[in-house]
């Protein structure tokens, strides 16, 4: 008897080492168990929906339980605020029926501060949660004070109690609160904007903002798309449940054999001490960690999406093959397609979008300026930014007819800058982001330009750079030059190639068509690496407490930088190549089918879909043997867990 109070007591508590993941057995037991209820209450009262969502709310509350313990209440907060201003602003909006055009416009101002109220609580939460290190930080460095931060909640929660159960020292940011707070935003603004109505039934609000698939790291699934699936009846089509169980399957390979392989024997090892690598392995480790973070977060996107497809719901596509894409705008119409879309439209659009700028454009990007510029404390970064800003100011006064491109530009830069400091509160996350906006920016001028613009302007920047290295020569600047090196030569070789092939009329049409398809992946090549610069930035301050991050990030990132610059030892690289074999042939074979075109990958989803029963289940269990086989020692958590 003691036996079974124990594991009831184990099951039904929360056990902050072992929460529940996706590549966990407890999961899939959990879920199985799950499944059972779901198909033993859809066959019952296959008609009764509100019981159906009822009975996932609170598997999905208990899920977020097991994954984050009391923040469960955090995540009830924000369901109950989300829904209540829900039916506040129709109710709200129905009494502006039969009013004089005063009160309308009184109850129009009405609605207007609720959803200011309602989406500043919500970010005021994500903020003290997400940004209380990095915010006390930089005000300790600018007025040279000693602030510590203090979990405020844990001593009201303390003092209310009457005990010291809860730690006051330090704030732990809850699992997926960026994920579940931008989607209560979306909800909150969309009824404010009366594009979708109120969802009435408080069960029926609660299951669509807690559904468990795609809690804790996405994709971030809006209302208009979800809400309406609320009422539709429970079916799953053959073909349906075979996409499902691929879905599952490719996302645990994905995770486990991909994402962790790579990480646990090669890409943790060099980022936990640079020095101690050779140049070609450092530069190795930044290359297989862009397959490992597409792999890790595509993975449990894919494992969600089949999850979700068993009960029944659609979960939006997070993923479209972001390696394929062949300037870094493009990249962010393929890579977490759900954030980059909610970004565009509750931030991007607006701020002025590609119309016009606002205040709120102009400060972040200028706030952001000056607080890079102080946190830095060095002279190099502070002409670097009064430059930048003078120079946008001068622009502004002496070409009024291009404010509207300056407008637009900042707008994508100040996206961008947000989306970076979304995935984490430190510089470095600022820096990917900014880097990931100036190469949209990049291409934006790029792309209209001609081939004598474009051939000229890659030598002047290849030279500028090569100077700078002959004068100041340090590895950074060995790294510029050699890369902008390369851009520049393959340049010129392009419409060279292009000038000598459409002399004569554009006879040789094989050999412009492949021409073309050299140029595509030649385009794809270069926003790979440019990605992958940027992703030393991302990795260098993952998993890493919010107080250290700021320091230890750059640290790490300057320690790669100063490798990958430095002298080469051609007779190492086969060493490398030799003594990690597994990782480069793992990663080898991860990239290939990655840029397998995609009416490939649809063909063998369809055929998995329609094999027999006996036949699915020898490929599962072939497939779950082989995921066996690639299990490191500890699991390995989802990288966006921390976001």
């Amino acid at each position: 008897m003691s036996d079974i109070f124990i594991f009831l007591k184990d099951l039904l508590s929360f056990d902050s080492q072992h929460p529940l993941l996706f590549t966990q057995f407890n999961f899939w037991a959990f879920f199985l168990l799950v499944f059972a209820g779901f198909s033993f209450i859809v066959r019952r009262r296959p008609d009764n929906r509100v019981m159906r969502n009822a009975y996932l709310f609170a598997v999905s509350l208990f899920f977020y339980f097991k994954t984050s313990g009391l923040f469960v209440m955090l995540l009830i907060f924000s369901t109950l605020l989300g829904w209540w201003l829900g039916i506040r602003f129709d109710a709200l909006e129905a009494m502006k029926r039969g009013a004089t055009l005063k009160e309308q416009r009184g109850i129009q101002l009405h609605r207007k501060w609720l959803m200011i109220l309602g989406v500043s609580i919500n970010l005021l939460v994500l903020f003290y949660f997400k940004y209380a290190y990095f915010f006390t930080d930089i005000y300790n460095t600018l007025f040279h004070t000693d602030m510590v931060v203090v979990n405020h909640l844990a001593l009201w929660a303390n003092n209310f109690t009457g005990t010291s159960h809860f730690d006051a020292t330090r704030i732990i940011l809850p699992v997926g609160i960026s994920f579940f707070t931008f989607q209560n935003i979306s909800y909150i603004v969309d009824v404010y904007k009366r594009k979708i109505g109120h969802v009435s039934n408080i069960l029926n609000f609660g299951f669509y903002t807690t559904f468990f698939p795609q809690l804790v790291a996405g994709p971030i699934v809006r209302a208009d798309k979800f809400v309406p699936q609320l009422e539709r009846p429970y079916h799953v089509s053959r073909r349906q449940f075979g996409i499902a169980i691929f879905w599952i399957l490719n996302g645990l390979m994905k995770k486990i054999i991909l994402s962790d392989y790579l990480a646990v024997n090669f890409v943790d090892l060099v980022f936990e001490d640079p020095t101690f690598f050779t140049p070609f392995a450092n530069l190795s480790a930044l290359f297989i960690y862009s397959l490992q973070v597409y792999a890790d977060f595509s993975g449990y996107t894919d494992i969600a999406i089949g999850v979700a497809m068993l009960m029944g719901f659609t979960l939006p596509k997070n993923f479209n093959s972001p390696y394929k894409a062949t300037n870094a705008a493009g990249f962010w119409k393929r890579w977490h397609i759900s954030l980059s879309n909610w970004l565009k439209d509750y931030l991007y659009i607006p701020l002025g979008g590609n119309r016009n700028g606002t205040i709120g454009s102009y400060l972040i990007l200028g706030g952001m300026l000056v607080a890079v510029a102080l946190m830095a404390q060095t002279t190099w970064v502070t002409l670097t930014v009064t430059s930048v800003i003078g120079a946008l100011v001068a622009l502004w006064i002496l070409r009024p007819a291009h404010r509207k491109t300056m407008s637009t530009n900042i707008n994508n830069f100040d996206t961008m800058l947000l989306g970076g400091m979304w995935h984490g509160a430190s510089f470095n996350f600022i820096t990917w982001g900014a880097l990931n906006g100036g190469g949209i920016l990049i291409y934006k001028w790029w792309k209209p330009q001609g081939a004598w613009v474009r051939v000229v302007s890659t030598q002047a920047f290849f030279l500028l750079m090569l100077l700078a290295d002959i004068i100041w020569p340090c590895p950074a600047l060995n790294v510029g030059a050699v890369w902008t090196g390369v851009i520049c030569v393959g340049t010129a070789v392009r419409y060279l190639v292009e000038t000598l092939l459409t002399r004569d009329g554009g006879s040789h049409r094989r050999a412009l068509a492949l021409h073309e398809a050299l140029v595509k992946a030649w385009n794809i090549f270069l926003t790979f690496v440019f990605i992958t610069f940027t992703r030393l930035f991302f990795r260098a301050g993952s998993n890493l407490p919010p107080a250290e991050a700021n320091a230890l990030a750059w640290n790490t990132a300057k320690k790669m930088v100063h490798s990958i610059g430095s002298h080469w030892n051609i007779d190492t690289i086969g060493d490398v190549v030799n003594h990690y074999k597994g990782v480069f042939i793992v990663f080898v074979i991860g990239m290939i089918i990655h840029w397998l075109p995609e009416r490939w990958k649809r063909t063998y989803r369809i055929l998995f879909s329609r094999l027999p029963l006996w036949a699915m289940a020898v490929v599962v269990v072939v497939a779950v043997m082989l995921i066996y086989q690639f299990i490191t020692a500890e699991l390995q958590p989802f990288i966006y867990f921390q976001f």
